[in-house]
């Protein structure tokens, strides 16, 4: 496979690095930046996020970040979003009952998990669906998850049967909720991969494989 490209979204965000350190492990070209040629151009962009959902919406739209993101996955290249990068790319965010609009590629609310113990921190098994890209080969492996927040209901109309319906990754904590969905062009992950040891350097690898 010949190296790719890969820009990870400069916004602020508080895990940057050690992404850019996870991407370089599997062989990719990292550059951070949030210019708008980096963005757009490279072979793969990845969105860090971590925190509040209001905050990580603040700080991609000082960035013009919605429409660089926007305008990618309207060309079919490839994005992936990492905790609330995640989370942003649903309908809505709801914290301490304040409501915050995401990008609203896919539909669903973020909410606080209903779990006894809650952040969910720590090593977790998940759900994969059969055939999954992202999760071939570590179908049975466990990843690293911080967040007190999730999405725990999906539903999601294709409405042109030539649409392939999106694959959904589930995992548990207190109920079911999100860790992972593959969208065509536009992936992502509730937990780092970037601190999933062997697991996550592994999954990053199958997506640095799909940047055709």
């Amino acid at each position: 496979m010949s190296t790719r490209n890969v820009t990870v979204l400069d916004y602020g965000s508080g895990n940057i690095r050690s992404a850019v350190r996870a991407l370089e492990y599997v062989g990719a070209n990292v550059t951070l930046s949030s210019k708008s040629a980096d963005v757009l151009n490279a072979d793969g962009l990845l969105v860090p996020g971590v925190g509040a959902f209001a905050a990580v919406m603040q700080g991609l739209k000082e960035v013009d970040a919605l429409r660089l993101i926007g305008r990618r996955v309207a060309g079919g290249r490839p994005v992936m979003g990492i905790c609330v990068g995640l989370q942003v790319l649903f309908d809505e965010g709801v914290e301490h009952g304040v409501r915050t609009p995401g990008m609203g590629e896919w539909p669903g609310v973020v909410e606080r998990l209903d779990a006894e113990v809650v952040p969910h921190m720590g090593w977790n098994t998940v759900q994969p669906p059969e055939g999954s890209k992202l999760f071939a080969g570590i179908e049975d492996e466990r990843f690293y998850f911080v967040h007190s927040y999730g999405v725990q209901k999906w539903d999601f109309d294709v409405t042109q049967p030539a649409m392939r319906a999106p694959q959904v990754t589930w995992a548990e904590h207190g109920s079911r909720f999100i860790a992972a969905v593959e969208n065509g062009p536009l992936t992502a992950t509730q937990f780092h991969p970037e601190k999933s040891g062997d697991a996550g350097a592994a999954l990053l690898e199958n997506w640095l494989k799909t940047l055709g």
